[in-house]
């Protein structure tokens, strides 16, 4: 196979140095006969794609393989697709610049819902059909996996095959199954057919949906024998034997996380109502600190980077942060190591260790209320009070902070004006407090960050039943907030609602958007993640076209016993909990924390057993 020439284009194009492969780390293999090629594609630009942890952990995993050589894909800059359709260049992968379309395996991460038409927009620039249906025995098998594809139903018709859950113990398990099929003669609808028993394994073409006379899912069946009606997710029991990479790919230029990242450890016990992460991630496995620490000391070596990132849901919830974090700071704190906390809650937020991080590299700080008042956050479960906000402000002001981000979100259930007006009112008390403490000893040039983004009820979560509040209800929202937030030292940022309609439409969807994203490929739409791209009347067109309206998945409230596109995929978490827990949010009552007290949503049965 042909290596792709691209140096006479690469100066027509801004950042060349996306599309030149070759980093530190980057893994080159000997090609044969014999060797699987998978290609690992992301469907944003290289900045993007470069700071997704998932891709580089699957990424050194599927390259350890013997006889296996995955590469990098990302999609390519609007200026650099114009050249390569110019000048009939295929995508390609980035370590052989070969073309992906005479790959094994295209494999796509779905982290985020307005990535969709990316992928089908790479899939046409590789020219592989874009529908499963379409794909003879010589194209690729196309694999998607990744947080949304807990709902892959939008995206179902053009997958060959979705992976649920973890992913790592199921690519190598399906690796070995191509390798022996590949032996024994290989034939597309069997392997599909064998790869449809293994668990974490959804093959959307063997099986059949239907729909009623008013648009709601009918029944859901296989259409084949001995594959299972339910599809359960994979867990990584033991994240102390998972395999992690000790050296990661160094990108030649700034990209948005440039940092060594360390997963901590995987889930939540807090059990937010409103969070999809926190249920699906289910059950809070941790890696111990003499692993974090020979991680952390490796990936420095052979990065040379100078800041580690401690990655989870909720950094402050891991019980050995204290041990681990001094003694990141003891060892690196003369090389200028700086590290790193995001997602930390208020109400375990400790002063001491932020003042020790601080000492080699001040970073801003983000706290994430969601809501304006104490009443809504005991309706998402929040488990945070006001004073936990002010505390933790008042010892950050104390410190020698000057900057804070507060997170909230509009459009919960049961929301009330009042709720609103607690935005501003706590954002106020914010601003207050840093004035309350004496001039020598708080940071210059104080910014309160108030940013907003707009519910999106997603599946597996309590709230999955509940609508979006529409678009002229999010507008009026907005606007108030903006008035009433008009005061010095305050900036309001606010997520755009019409890209948060679109993802709550392909959150909640069925097969049935199949079609409109594939009109939405031909009308051009691409980058809808990005404001500069995003078409919202285009979209409303594509929607029409289609003959779909858009509300009946966004803002429709759906009952207990309407069977949702997602229902014939076992996340761990049961029905009858999400019930529950949405019931008591409606009461305004608390759940209490995982580690407190099992709230009984199921993932320790047969998942792993016993008490998580």
């Amino acid at each position: 196979m042909e290596k792709i020439e691209i140096q006479d284009i690469l100066y027509k194009v801004e950042k060349p140095a996306r599309y030149l492969g070759n980093e530190l780390n980057s893994i080159h293999k000997t090609i044969n006969e014999s060797t699987i090629r998978y290609a690992f594609c992301f469907p944003d630009i290289y900045e993007v794609g470069m700071s997704h942890l998932g891709m580089q952990i699957l990424y050194h995993l599927i390259n350890n393989e013997e006889n296996v050589f995955c590469e990098r894909v990302f999609a390519p800059a609007i200026d650099m697709e114009e050249e390569m359709r110019k000048h009939n260049i295929p995508l390609f992968g980035l370590e052989s610049r070969q073309p992906i379309k005479h790959f094994d395996f295209v494999g796509f991460t779905l982290q985020y819902e307005l990535s969709y038409t990316n992928i089908l927009n790479m899939l046409d620039l590789a020219e592989i059909p874009i529908y499963s249906k379409e794909r003879a025995e010589d194209h690729p098998l196309v694999i998607l996996g990744g947080p949304c594809a807990y709902n892959p139903e939008p995206i179902a018709d053009f997958a060959d095959i979705i992976v649920l859950g973890e992913a790592e113990e199921v690519q190598i398990e399906l690796l070995e199954l191509y390798k022996d099929f590949k032996k024994q003669g290989y034939k597309k609808d069997k392997f599909l057919q064998e790869a449809a028993k293994i668990q974490g394994i959804y093959i959307p073409a063997l099986y059949e949906v239907t729909y009623k006379e008013d648009g709601i899912i009918e029944d859901f069946k296989p259409r084949v024998e001995g594959i299972p009606s339910k599809i359960t997710k994979r867990i990584i029991k033991d994240l102390d034997k998972a395999f992690y990479p000790e050296s990661i790919i160094v990108p030649y230029l700034n990209v948005v996380h440039d940092r060594v990242a360390l997963e901590i450890f995987r889930g939540c016990t807090r059990g937010c109502r409103f969070c999809q992460a926190g249920m699906i991630y289910r059950p809070v496995r941790e890696k111990s600190v003499e692993r974090l620490s020979n991680l952390a000391e490796n990936l420095l070596a052979s990065t040379g980077y100078e800041e580690i990132s401690l990655a989870s849901l909720s950094t402050s919830d891991y019980s050995g942060l204290q041990d681990f974090v001094r003694g990141l700071i003891d060892k690196y704190s003369n090389d200028k190591v700086g590290i790193s906390l995001p997602s930390l809650r208020l109400d375990n937020f400790s002063l001491e260790l932020i003042k020790e991080i601080q000492k080699v590299r001040k970073t801003g700080l983000t706290f994430a209320p969601e809501a304006g008042s104490q009443r809504l956050r005991d309706v998402v479960n929040k488990g945070l009070t006001e004073e936990d906000l002010m505390n933790a402000t008042e010892k950050a002001f104390e410190s020698g902070w000057s900057s804070v981000k507060l997170y909230f979100m509009i459009g919960l259930p049961t929301e009330t004006e009042e709720d609103l007006v607690g935005i501003k009112d706590l954002a106020f008390k914010v601003v207050d407090i840093y004035h309350s403490i004496p001039k020598e000893q708080r940071g210059k040039g104080l910014n309160v960050t108030v940013s907003t983004s707009t519910f999106i009820p997603k599946p597996f979560t309590p709230f999955q039943w509940e609508p979006q509040i529409k678009l002229e209800e999010t507008s009026a929202k907005q606007s108030m907030l903006k008035d009433k937030l008009r005061r010095k030292n305050i900036t309001y940022n606010y997520h755009d609602a019409k890209t948060s309609l679109l993802e709550a439409v392909f959150a909640r969807g069925d097969r049935k958007l199949s079609k409109v994203l594939a009109i939405a490929l031909e009308e051009g739409c691409k980058f809808d993640g990005w404001a500069e791209h995003f078409d919202f009347d285009k979209w409303m067109g594509v929607f029409e076209k289609a003959g779909i309206d858009p509300a009946f998945y966004a803002s429709r409230k759906r009952e207990y016993d309407e069977l949702l596109p997602w229902d014939h995929i076992d996340a761990g978490v049961t029905k009858d909990f999400l019930i529950r827990e949405n019931e008591k949010a409606q009461k305004g009552e608390l759940t209490q924390d995982c580690r407190t007290n099992c709230s009984g949503c199921g993932i320790n049965q047969g998942f792993i057993g016993g008490i998580c």
